[in-house]
């Protein structure tokens, strides 16, 4: 299919993916679920886990196998902007003195769904179609304990400040345990693709580029973004197209080391000057993300086949995969908090809110796909655990407020955080 036939279609699909998704979050958010659920279980329906079941012509009309690398590249722009503003809203808030409540909590959110994961695997590796040819069980181990271990930040974040929760102190603590959960969690992941090249030159490279972009982001990006911001001589549209040029440049080198573009994108955004200008620059770019990012829960859609459910021994380790995520993130999440002395209405909200997987997963299983390590059926147990736990969480924290009014002593306020999901 020439650039000229792709480009109606492609225009045609983003029109069917933003009304679709539109549709879907409407319907979801009358049950409380935030639009990222509604995009989420779109996508899906949009793959041939529904319409490819339904109407295969129809599917196959909409998003013609030439048309998927487009819709890909267009939706990793959305992810990195979208991780960019993630970046930016780690930093945008104070911990409130529980700096040592919130690390317990997110070693606790680390360290048990990932050696749970792993523990899974290795027990039903042998039973279930897991491993894609020539890929070691324990790098698919290493990588499905990994995808348990991530927080949705960026949702949890949406999560609190839409109730109205940013300056209580479960708020705080889940702010603070979220962030840092995630961050491991991606240097975790980095490690693991490293691992998965199976010889040392990509990991070396990988490493050594690591280092190489954290100093070029702390000596060059962010007193550069610092002077771009603080000028009085450049303008909001100049301050925009600067940080677009710098964004990509970062999403780049990191893509080409093995780290792939979103953690260039979150690391700049770690990096943004804290200044009224950078507020505006990353409020300019929210709508660009919201239109965008869409079309990567599209993407993740069309490789999802919940069809492979059919299949005994792939259902019962959906089954297990989901029963380990909640009780590795929540319960773990609970029992740290309570170990820490947070009352209970505390505690339970705090791993209600960390439990969520939401975007944050499916970035890293798209990852996991692009890289090899990650074949259809575990794709699509993984996709359901990010559904599950991300949909269970509205509904989780009503009953928890039902069950614990919210008494507990709040601390200083935080900063009021960013967050496109």
């Amino acid at each position: 299919m020439t650039p000229v036939e792709l480009a109606p279609r492609f225009f045609l699909a983003v029109v069917v993916i933003l009304l679709v998704c539109r549709g879907v979050s409407s319907l979801m958010g009358r049950v409380g679920q935030p639009p990222v659920v509604g995009e989420m279980v779109a996508g899906v329906l949009l793959g041939p886990s529904l319409l490819g079941l339904l109407l295969p012509g129809a599917q196959e009309g909409l998003f013609p196998a030439d048309l998927r690398p487009v819709l890909y590249v267009v939706g990793q722009i959305g992810l990195v902007l979208l991780m960019f503003h993630a970046g930016f809203a780690f930093s945008t808030h104070s911990t409130g003195g529980l700096a040592r409540t919130a690390a317990a909590v997110s070693l606790a959110g680390v360290t048990a769904p990932l050696v749970l994961g792993v523990g899974l695997v290795l027990v039903a590796a042998n039973h279930v179609p897991l491993a894609p040819d020539g890929v070691p069980v324990g790098v698919v181990a290493a990588f499905v304990g990994v995808a348990l271990a991530i927080t949705a930040f960026p949702m949890l974040a949406r999560i609190i400040t839409e109730r109205g929760q940013a300056g209580t102190r479960h708020g705080s603590i889940a702010l603070a345990s979220g962030a840092v959960d995630d961050v491991v969690a991606w240097v975790l992941l980095a490690v693991v693709l490293a691992v998965a090249t199976g010889s040392p030159g990509p990991a070396v490279v990988t490493v050594a580029g690591a280092a190489v972009f954290v100093a070029l982001v702390w000596f060059v990006a962010r007193p550069g973004m610092l002077r771009l911001m603080s000028s009085t001589r450049v303008d909001d549209p100049a301050r925009l197209l600067g940080t677009v040029a710098v964004l990509f440049a970062a999403a780049w080198f990191t893509d080409e080391i093995g780290l792939y573009a979103v953690f260039g994108a979150f690391a700049l955004g770690l990096a943004l000057p804290r200044v009224p200008a950078s507020e505006r620059v990353v409020g300019a770019l929210t709508p660009v993300t919201a239109v965008l990012v869409p079309l990567f829960f599209t993407y993740s859609g069309l490789n999802t086949q919940f069809g492979l459910f059919t299949e005994p021994s792939v259902l019962l380790f959906a089954i297990a995969c989901v029963v380990v995520a909640i009780a590795g993130k929540f319960g773990a999440c609970w029992f740290a908090a309570r170990r820490r002395g947070e009352p209970q209405g505390v505690a339970l909200r705090v791993a209600s809110l960390m439990n969520a997987r939401g975007l944050m997963q499916l970035i890293a299983l798209n990852i996991g796909l692009e890289a090899g390590i990650v074949g259809p059926a575990l794709f699509t147990v993984l996709v359901l655990v990010a559904l599950v736990t991300t949909i269970m969480t509205s509904p989780l924290l009503s009953w928890v407020e039902r069950r614990h009014a919210l008494t507990e002593p709040e601390p200083a306020p935080v900063a009021h955080v960013r967050a496109t999901l």
